[in-house]
């Protein structure tokens, strides 16, 4: 039996992570479920699964899910509470789903702890790949992408050599925005943005979906999964998501792994490797698909992407800096407080203001992500 932490359990990739649990209930044992401010599905989480240990974004949170719990779990709240539950329960697995870089003093707490890590936290290695990839290494732990991108690269890689990779290929499905030109862009609605034609992902994702950021996020995880140059990981957009990425060998040969876009692949996948296990996902059936489409990736149009790639290069605070920026960007937007585009302006912004510097340890990288934060809330 498996025993599992599901870091973000109320959000998209939680829900479908304990859809999975639920339906093999013999096979997986929940040890503790950390949400931010839904106490209500939490609570009806705990009520099912019934976990050691829950965890909540305040301590007034955590006291209005007491009484509602189930005998025997306890709530705690708050960073502490998240490092807490990650590292501190019987799990041998944590889902490390929340969106932000919250997740990585937690993550980091797990990892030291001896503990597998079910990667759906893409943040985490944007900020702290050096540090993540080296603990994990230090500590025999496992590091299982849950992006279906790098799932996919993951899957098409086993058994292969490292040195006969050429390159990777990310597809992106294009956003809710893809078939608009930069002109039609302007005074585009929140609701507009958050219309995904493919997947089924929480609002801040999706946002990233449509500004390409997310893309450049996962160029950042790839470097470091992976440990390829930037120069090796291409993009191209897919607008179907049926092939979710591949892998081009020195001989010309490509691997891909293909399936319909439903994220509990994916993150079944990490919670069974190497087993693979009954999917509630229907079949892929190409013939009545009839065609795949394909479109070379244009760094005009999503300049955000091209803001992901030169951090990475650049490499050290910058993009710790380019994952605030960005964060803070989209949180402004949902509220209202500035446009879609001018998400791009705050992002680009805030790295012409960013004196590159080294980041060693988690409290440098606090640092720089507070001054990245401020500094585009500010624009």
């Amino acid at each position: 039996m498996k025993k599992l932490t599901i870091l973000g359990s109320t959000g998209s990739i939680g829900t479908q992570t304990l859809d999975i649990v639920g339906r093999e209930p013999d096979r997986y044992r929940i040890e503790g479920l950390a949400a931010g401010s839904n106490v209500d599905l939490l609570v009806r989480q705990a009520r099912q699964f019934r976990p050691k240990t829950v965890c909540l974004s305040s301590k007034a949170l955590a006291d209005e899910a007491r009484p509602h719990l189930p005998a025997g779990t306890k709530a705690v709240f708050g960073d502490e509470g998240l490092v807490q539950i990650a590292a501190e329960t019987d799990a041998d697995t944590v889902m490390t789903a929340i969106v932000g870089s919250r997740g990585l003093p937690a993550t980091l707490a797990a990892i030291d702890a001896g503990k597998s890590i079910a990667l759906a936290n893409k943040e985490t290695l944007v900020t702290a790949g050096h540090l993540v990839m080296r603990r994990a290494a230090e500590r025999g732990v496992a590091i299982l992408p849950v992006d279906s991108e790098h799932s996919a690269i993951f899957q098409c890689l086993n058994g292969e050599r490292r040195q006969d990779i050429q390159r990777i290929t990310l597809t992106a499905s294009g956003g809710s925005f893809r078939d608009r030109t930069r002109a039609e862009l302007h005074g585009v609605t929140v609701a507009e943005a958050l219309s995904h034609p493919n997947w089924s992902m929480g609002a801040k994702v999706t946002i990233d979906s449509a500004t390409m950021a997310n893309k450049g996020l996962e160029v950042i995880e790839a470097h470091w999964l992976f440990d390829l140059p930037y120069d090796r990981i291409e993009v191209l957009i897919h607008p179907e998501s049926i092939i979710h990425s591949y892998v081009e060998f020195v001989d010309r040969s490509v691997v891909a792994q293909l399936g319909l876009p439903d994220m509990r692949v994916p993150i079944q996948y990490a919670l069974t490797y190497p087993e693979r296990r009954v999917s509630p996902v229907e079949p892929l059936d190409l013939a009545k698909l009839s065609a795949l489409h394909f479109r070379t990736m244009d760094f005009d149009r999503y300049p955000c992407l091209s803001f992901a790639y030169e951090s990475g290069r650049a490499g050290k605070s910058v993009p710790t800096v380019f994952n605030a920026a960005n964060e803070t960007a989209v949180a402004r937007f949902l509220n209202g407080e500035i446009t879609f585009l001018q998400i791009e302006d705050v992002i680009a912004s805030v790295l012409d203001r960013h004196e590159i510097v080294e980041v060693p340890d988690v409290t440098a990288i606090a640092e720089v992500d507070a001054w990245a934060r401020r500094t585009a809330a500010s624009i």
